[in-house]
């Protein structure tokens, strides 16, 4: 688990000094002040480290400049006082039981919500554990079980699957003119459901997938998967896997014989590292319910201020994070407390500022209310959006 720091207030260095003094960590250095809060304490639970450490990285830079925008403001309100934003991030690996222990080691600290998680295998296995603690879990994971599990806690930030699934089977069909379409996943409870639901939805408008193949989420060979593709003859690829296995499975397409099959991936797809792939006259496709920074009104002060900071451009989804870091913020503020069950209860009746996108709004069953999912085309390099709908 990482700590960091998000803030110059004199208050929080001396509590973090205090209580490095006297070897304490998390809860003790609260017992300090049981009364007296003296930091609005945030999880970020996400992929640090490994093949979607970008991903994950990407969303923890989200969060932190959201915090210290707040905190250069003065810290969140709670009734008479301002206290500051303090970011805590825990790497969770994009694995389930890294994810459990990211998230135990972020409710130990003693957060009020957490953006948590990435893959929604991961914010399943994770859930509970929010859940029994009363800590807000915010996720960009979209298999639509996430908020279906029981738990209160569960919110998503974006739009799910069921509407993603819809997007990618209507685009392959009635944009593309698609008939013989196969299928690739890497058996995670996001690929795997979402290839499943696009097979019904293709079955639904005619006939299903005419090759249907599977390969681990880390892997880069697909020897097997990629000859059982070329004997099925297929005219679209519609695949799951992330944008680092897609990159490395275009050249095995090619000497397969496959060098004009089309690709059409989920949002795991859509991210600058394709943009720098050999992808030669083969057209590629990207749906995802993440819409870009820039195409929000609030985006353009968004991206100057991120690139100011870090150097770069967002290469995921920071300004979601960005959004809900704010969104946080505002309804403790309106609450006037911290306490973690009115801050539930306002997340999912407000409708907050969310800067960047200004339409994150979580309903009742934890779903995002104001959710859309676009289809996007690689062209020189870049992500051009092709179309864009909340009703597929």
């Amino acid at each position: 688990m990482e700590r960091t720091p998000t803030t110059t207030f004199p208050q929080r260095r001396h509590w973090l000094i205090g209580a490095g003094l006297l070897g304490l960590s998390g809860a003790g250095a609260f017992a300090l002040w049981p009364q007296k809060p003296v930091s609005v304490r945030i999880g970020v639970g996400q992929p640090l480290s490994g093949p979607l450490a970008a991903l994950g990285k990407d969303m923890l830079q989200g969060a932190q400049l959201a915090a210290e925008h707040i905190n250069r403001d003065g810290g969140v309100r709670i009734g008479t006082q301002r206290l500051p934003i303090e970011i805590l991030s825990a790497d969770d690996r994009a694995e389930p039981q890294a994810g459990v222990a990211a998230a135990q080691s972020l409710v130990g600290q003693q957060v009020l919500a957490a953006i948590a998680h990435l893959n929604s295998g991961v914010s399943m296995a994770a859930a509970p554990v929010y859940a029994q603690a009363g800590v807000v879990q915010l996720a960009i994971s979209t298999k639509p079980e996430y908020t279906q599990l029981g738990l209160p806690t569960t919110l998503r930030l974006v739009a799910n699957d069921d509407m993603q699934a819809l997007a990618l089977a209507q685009f392959a069909r009635q944009k593309l003119g698609a008939k013989r379409i196969a299928t690739l996943h890497d058996g995670t409870p996001y690929g795997k459901g979402l290839i499943e639901a696009v097979s019904r939805s293709l079955i639904r408008s005619g006939s299903g997938p005419v090759a249907q193949q599977v390969v681990d989420d880390k892997g880069t060979e697909f020897g097997a998967a990629v000859r059982e593709l070329a004997q099925a003859k297929p005219d679209l690829l519609i695949t799951t896997v992330a944008d680092f296995q897609v990159e490395a499975l275009l050249p095995q397409l090619n000497a397969a014989g496959l060098p004009e099959l089309p690709v059409l991936g989920s949002d795991t797809l859509k991210t600058p590292r394709l943009g720098k792939a050999e992808v030669g006259s083969r057209a590629l496709y990207a749906s995802t319910p993440i819409v870009s920074a820039q195409e929000f009104l609030g985006g353009k002060d968004f991206l100057l201020q991120f690139r100011e900071r870090f150097g770069g451009e967002p290469y995921y989804a920071a300004h979601y994070a960005f959004d809900a870091i704010h969104l946080v913020a505002e309804a403790l503020s309106r609450n006037g407390s911290l306490d973690r069950t009115k801050l539930l209860e306002r997340l999912k009746t407000f409708e907050g500022h969310a800067p960047v996108t200004s339409l994150m709004r979580m309903g009742e069953d934890g779903e995002q209310r104001s959710g859309a999912v676009g289809i996007y085309t690689l062209s020189k390099g870049q992500w051009e959006l092709s179309v864009r709908s909340g009703n597929w």
